[in-house]
């Protein structure tokens, strides 16, 4: 056989596809898909049979699907789907061919379905082939799912107390190879022991003196904790400082960091045993790191001279992970046990104590390789020496004769998680966050005849039954300022954005109305930019049914408050202590004033994730307006320590008692960072072109709503949540962060919404109206 190809470039995918057809006609296939400074770039071919098999192939039966799937997907405004679609297309002809997964494996697809997974989160082939021999038969994917995670539990070697390793105390050196993270975790774990039992129990040593300013930014730590620092540069200074220091129920050694290939590793390890006192060996394992080399630094520490085994490892810099699940394969393997783990560069905050179930549970939200449709791992001895770990389209394509059966074979196979997706998608539906019409809006990016005036009056409509549903007494706004620059001039721009909040729970509920305006216009003034006062009036202006509370960045001026208090504008804002306020008739500043009130009896909160105490002063003071002034007092549950204090000043009537006011300020925090999100989001969609284009309103409006149901989305901490976390993870192929949901894993949620969309219209499309995936396409039954 032989093949025709051609190259096709238009303005837009939809005219690309038109020429295709009229060049080659209907049995064309679509090879490749990519956008191109030029336009839309496509290349099909027209195969030719030369042999009687091939001329009996029921080829029009086969190709026609091919068509047909190929225009849905150019339909989405996004072009990485189309050509993420076909790269899948062919991944998913491979693994039907039989070329990865064995026999056993065929028979037993939910098997398969874990063992893809299992490689898309980054454990090994051999633990997850060994542990998945073992797997109990009758499972579906989600009993099976919770089998793998009970066993990974079972197996997770962890430190057994806290309490008995600081009661114990002892000398504990810290060791790793370079950047991994060991001066700030020895700063978070001293912090931890100083929170015990105080900084003169403790001191800290390092021996890095290879590295420019080392010492002196533990030294720093060490000042802020209260804690002696010592330096020392051999074995024999060692055992004189430890020797000095037998008073100290702890001491923690910051060792100087050195490559797992480096043989003077040997030598770090002989001193510290030749210390004259035990010294416990803690290795910290970056989790970013590829599985293969977290093996060899393992390796590379674990041996060592007089007996000296590694006692444990600190997981650092897990909010950068991209495959955790080398982590625990790692542990597993190693039988190293876990004694915290390290997620970002505050301190002490970020670092907390390991735990089984929250371990497993992130390692599989977090994963970033797609366990639905890339295998992850070529570890598994069923390849083909020639071929690669990923399997490409230009490879498919080279085998011609399978080409045709392509997009057949892609519905087939995406059917077969078909129920997953339903569910996933059924719950997103049934989730409250605004799933139905945020997907709605994603389809309008493609409906020219849907400009921004209407997406403007759906999202009015969409926030008012939002309120009514979410919203107590109250609904909170916030506003907020995106820096932009034009994909095409180069210009800044700047975005204003409105969201509306729950008084209930603080959650995101729409986001109706953005202004873009130049960045000059958008800085304007240092007190209140134009813009956004502008859409303070426009919101002020809207019938909500509820009254709206303006939560701000800062306090208004004085005269922008009387101006509020006369039009009945709402407003809440953190002050600052040296805020100067009339109290009593007499002049003071706020540090002042609170220091002369009463609070109140201390009440339970979560302050920044931990166990707090809250305490409120309330009094009436004057500027400009008549004013409430809140001051909040947030200590430490256990020592009384002062953890946040802040003042609130606000307009609104004593039906808002002070414990909300101080709620709605913690809310309005917690929600600032979706401003990053919808950054992210609009330069995903490319809505920044130019204020002439006619269509860059709608694409911003679309991206800030769609921005909101994303936002509660990763907030929510329902199972169903997780599940649906998982799949937009795994679709967008994007890093995801351990633990709770971050920002960036939030971005990478959005992406995967949009490949959601995509796939789930050409399912219902082309599978015969696959049943449930997308609203609204009806309710067929699923393809057998």
């Amino acid at each position: 056989m032989h093949t025709d190809s051609v190259t096709i470039v238009a303005p837009s995918s939809r005219e690309a596809l038109r020429l295709v057809r009229e060049q080659l006609g209907p049995d064309a296939i679509i090879v490749s898909s990519r956008a191109t400074p030029a336009g839309a770039e496509i290349v099909a071919m027209l195969e030719t049979a030369s042999d009687e098999r091939a001329a009996s192939a029921p080829a029009p039966a086969v190709a026609a699907p091919a068509a047909s799937a190929a225009a849905p997907f150019s339909m989405d405004s996004n072009g990485s789907v189309i050509s993420e679609i076909h790269s899948m297309r062919g991944m998913i002809e491979e693994q039907l061919a039989g070329l990865v997964w064995n026999d056993k494996q065929r028979r037993d697809p939910v098997r398969g379905h874990l063992l893809r997974t299992l490689l898309g989160a980054g454990f090994s082939a051999s633990l997850a082939k060994a542990m998945l021999d073992h797997l109990p038969t009758g499972r579906n994917f989600s009993s099976g799912m919770a089998w793998v995670k009970a066993e990974l539990a079972r197996n997770l070697p962890l430190m057994e107390s806290e309490d008995a390793l600081m009661d114990g105390g002892g000398v504990y050196a810290l060791m790793g190879p370079t950047g991994v993270g060991k001066t700030t975790t020895t700063a978070k774990l001293a912090a931890r022991c100083v929170m015990r039992f105080g900084a003169d129990k403790l001191a800290l040593l390092t021996t890095d003196s290879y590295r420019i300013g080392a010492f002196e930014q533990l030294r720093i730590y060490g000042k802020i904790l209260g804690v002696s620092v010592h330096a020392v540069k051999d074995a024999a200074d060692l055992r004189l400082v430890l020797e000095d220091l037998r008073d100290k129920h702890m001491i923690l050694i910051d060792t100087v960091g050195k490559s797992q290939r480096d043989r003077s590793v040997s030598d770090q390890v002989a001193m510290l045993c030749g210390a004259g006192r035990p010294v416990k060996r803690l290795l910290l394992l970056n989790a970013a790191s590829h599985g293969d080399t977290l093996n060899e630094v393992v390796h590379a520490y674990k041996d060592s001279a007089g007996g000296n085994q590694l006692a444990g490892c600190i997981f650092t810099k897990t909010d950068e992970a991209t495959h955790p699940g080398a982590l625990l394969d790692t542990v597993i393997r190693h039988r190293l046990p876990v004694h915290y783990v390290s997620c970002g560069q505050k301190v002490p905050e970020n670092l907390m104590l390991a735990e089984r179930s929250k371990l497993v549970d992130s390692v599989f939200q977090s994963a970033s390789r797609s366990a639905l449709f890339v295998p992850g791992e070529a570890g598994l001895g069923e390849l083909p020496a020639a071929l690669n770990n990923d399997i490409e389209l230009a490879a498919a394509a080279a085998a011609t004769e399978r080409l045709r059966s392509q997009c057949r074979q892609l519905i087939r196979v995406l059917a077969h998680d078909a129920e997953e997706l339903a569910a996933n998608a059924s719950a997103l539906a049934d989730g409250g966050i605004g799933f139905e019409t945020s997907s709605g809006l994603w389809r309008a990016l493609a409906d020219d005849s849907a400009g921004s005036q209407v997406i403007a009056h759906k999202l009015l409509t969409h926030a008012k039954t939002e309120i009514e549903l979410a919203c107590a007494t109250h609904v909170l706004a916030i506003s907020g300022k995106t820096e932009l620059i034009a994909s095409r001039s180069g210009d800044a721009y700047a975005l204003q954005s409105s969201v509306l909040l729950s008084d209930r729970d603080g959650m995101p509920l729409a986001a109706p109305h953005q202004l873009l305006s130049t960045a000059l216009a958008a800085g304007a003034s240092s007190v209140m930019p134009t813009p956004a006062l502008r859409q303070l009036a426009w919101m002020h202006g809207q019938d909500f049914g509820k009254p709206v509370v303006h939560l701000l960045d800062r306090t208004p001026a004085p005269g922008l408050i009387d101006s509020w208090q006369a039009g009945g504008l709402s407003w809440l804002a953190r002050a600052r202590s040296t805020t100067r306020v009339v109290h009593g008739g007499i002049t003071t500043n706020l540090a002042q004033l609170t220091a002369q009130l009463a609070f109140t009896a201390p009440q339970m909160i979560t302050y920044k994730g931990r166990p707090a105490q809250q305490t409120l002063a309330e009094t009436a003071i004057t500027l400009g307006s008549d004013l409430r002034c809140v001051a909040v007092r947030i200590t430490d549950q256990h020592n009384g320590k002062l953890l946040a204090s802040w003042h609130l000043l606000s307009n609104l009537a004593p039906a808002a008692t002070a414990s909300q006011l101080a709620v709605w300020s913690c809310w309005k925090q917690a929600a600032d960072p979706y401003y990053k999100l919808l950054r992210q989001a609009i330069l995903q969609l490319g809505a920044c072109t130019e204020p002439g284009d006619s269509h860059m309103q709608k694409r911003l409006l679309v991206a800030a709503q769609v921005s909101t149901t994303i936002w509660r989305l990763a907030q929510n901490r329902d199972s169903w949540a997780g599940a649906a976390r998982t799949l937009l993870a795994q679709l967008s192929g994007h890093r995801i962060r351990s633990g709770s949901v971050t920002v960036a894993s939030a971005a990478a949620l959005f992406e995967g919404f949009g490949k959601l969309i995509a796939l789930l219209d050409a399912l219902a499309l082309d599978a015969g109206n696959v049943a449930g995936l997308a609203p609204a396409h009806g309710t067929a039954a699923l393809p057998g």
